[in-house]
């Protein structure tokens, strides 16, 4: 059993037989460095165990190590960091070996006590590129709108007023531009400067962002999306991207039991504070989940709100005349909204690319029938 602490250039490896000791080990995060992790890992199952199991915590570095522990034959977990066990001795006394020791622990428990496992759903190859366009083109809209952002201010500290034909509409178009450009040379040197400077990337941006749309169209007709997507942008307030971010973050929707699953995992039901006596206690939206799933439907849900009579309908309903009320209500309408999608996209089918590798074969020849108290793993993606 093996809990590694996994950062950008190395990883610090717990690894124990049974009930023993553990043994501390150190690689690289390297090519070669992974190469002996693994052949060390090998030797010692043929001298010690029939059996490894690794496991380590989801983060930056993506499902590259899981890629290549699988495809020596090593059975591997990655682990959701928000559902690992956390204490304020932990927080306070943090250390590589600490990290590796706890991710040991919830190995043992697993192996030998049955425990469930915090694991995170692994997507296939081709639904991780898919998600690398589509993250690609929300963050790019992003870093646009923080540019236009700090034009608006910059434009403001030197008291220029925004042009008439702008304040209406706001939209950045070509007369604006130019607007901007003979601004910029009017101002003082430092300013002007600055002012240019959020010109030229602005228009490196929506640069981008056409090539990116572009990108994404014809990924949405793509036979493993076409059809879902054409289902989802017929509803009120859903367009091309809020439909391909629902689909590329989702993934294998088949693989959430019922409505309350797909909510769970989207962050977009309520916390609960309940003990003793209280067993009635909700708070605010746990926000699991992608949050880039989250905003899509946020925008989803205002936009449908205003142009669909009947969602407007419920909003108010909800809302009940009070605007402290309305978060409450258009968190309701992104639930529904949610789940609405989940169960169009399903009935389009689920494209056999976008199932995990895991999910179809047992791994190391397990018999997924296998008793629970030893093999069953309790997924965070459809649990949330």
């Amino acid at each position: 059993m093996v809990g590694c602490d996994l950062h950008d250039r190395n990883m610090l490896l717990k690894v124990a037989v049974g009930q023993g000791s553990p043994l501390q080990m150190s690689f690289s995060n390297t090519w070669e460095g992974r190469e002996r992790m693994i052949s060390r890992l090998l030797e010692m199952q043929k001298k010690q165990s029939g059996r490894i199991v690794f496991v380590y915590e989801a983060s930056g570095q993506g499902f590259g190590l899981y890629d290549e522990l699988q495809e020596s034959g090593i059975e591997c977990y990655v682990l959701a960091p928000t559902h690992l066990p956390k204490t304020p001795g932990r927080k306070r006394n943090k250390t590589d070996e600490r990290d590796a020791l706890m991710l040991l622990e919830q190995c043992r428990g697993f192996v030998l006590a049955g425990n469930p496992l915090p694991t995170v759903w692994i997507p296939p190859a081709t639904l991780r590129d898919d998600r690398d366009l589509v993250r690609a083109r929300l963050e790019t809209a992003e870093a646009s709108t923080r540019v236009k952002l700090r034009t608006y201010a910059l434009l403001k500290r030197n008291r220029i007023a925004l042009p008439d034909f702008f304040v209406k509409h706001r939209h950045w178009t070509k007369r604006f531009v130019a607007w901007l450009e003979e601004t910029a040379a009017q101002m003082r040197s430092g300013a002007g400067a600055v002012l240019q400077m959020y010109v030229a990337r602005y228009q490196a941006f929506h640069r981008e962002l056409l090539k990116l749309d572009r990108a994404i169209r014809e990924l949405s007709l793509c036979e493993r999306y076409r059809l879902a997507c054409e289902l989802l942008e017929k509803l009120p307030g859903v367009g091309q991207l809020t439909a391909m971010v629902f689909l590329t973050e989702m993934g294998d929707l088949s693989r959430f039991k019922n409505r309350r699953e797909v909510a769970a995992y989207l962050g977009l039901c309520p916390s609960s504070f309940e003990s003793g006596e209280r067993n009635d206690r909700k708070g605010h939206i746990t926000r699991q989940g992608p949050s880039r799933v989250r905003k899509v439907l946020c925008q989803a849900a205002w936009a449908s709100v205003w142009t669909d009579t009947a969602c407007r309908r419920d909003w108010e309903r909800i809302r009940r005349s009070d605007p402290k009320r309305g978060k409450k209500a258009i968190v309701a309408v992104m639930r529904r909204l949610a789940i609405r999608m989940w169960h169009i996209a399903l009935s389009a089918g689920v494209d056999e690319s976008l199932i995990s590798p895991a999910d179809r074969i047992p791994p190391l020849g397990l018999d997924r029938r296998a008793a629970p108290t030893r093999f069953a793993v309790a997924s965070i993606s459809a649990s949330g």
